[in-house]
């Protein structure tokens, strides 16, 4: 099952990565919205790798960054989330303080993943609504190394 995972947040921060480099190319026409969306995707996924570890989380879900530090954040993300797979049983039980439920890791990082899927898919009509070519995101695309 980490090696499922590890696949997936390479794919996962391989598009993000791909997606940041578009929105810098394109800073003066990519609508406010997507940069919104995408920076939530970006918070969404620390503030989970945060609660996985106990930790306290850097950003809230909807702050909004600079477009010249996506690769950083990107970065920070994926070598917490490499962290939690290589260390943590993905079958543990975490509590997270908001609500008082437990999730098995392993849901929790599925559920990043399902997160940031869906977000991207909106960053790219939102896109193609604003004159952008959108980059194609599925995860097949990523098996061929897209």
């Amino acid at each position: 099952m980490k090696t499922f995972f590890k696949e997936l947040f390479d794919y996962n921060n391989h598009f993000n990565t791909k997606l940041a480099k578009l929105i810098l190319a394109n800073q003066r026409n990519t609508p406010k919205k997507s940069i919104q969306l995408f920076c939530h995707i970006l918070n969404a996924h620390e503030i989970w790798n945060s609660r996985i570890q106990g930790k306290a989380n850097v950003y809230r879900v909807w702050d909004i960054h600079n477009p010249n530090d996506f690769h950083e954040i990107i970065r920070l993300n994926g070598e917490t989330t490499n962290t939690i797979i290589e260390k943590l049983p993905l079958n543990e039980m975490i509590e997270y303080s908001k609500s008082k439920t437990q999730k098995k890791i392993s849901d929790v990082l599925f559920h990043i993943i399902n997160h940031s899927t869906y977000h991207r898919g909106q960053i790219a009509t939102e896109f193609k609504e604003n004159g952008i070519e959108p980059i194609p995101t599925d995860f097949v695309h990523y098996e061929r190394k897209g």
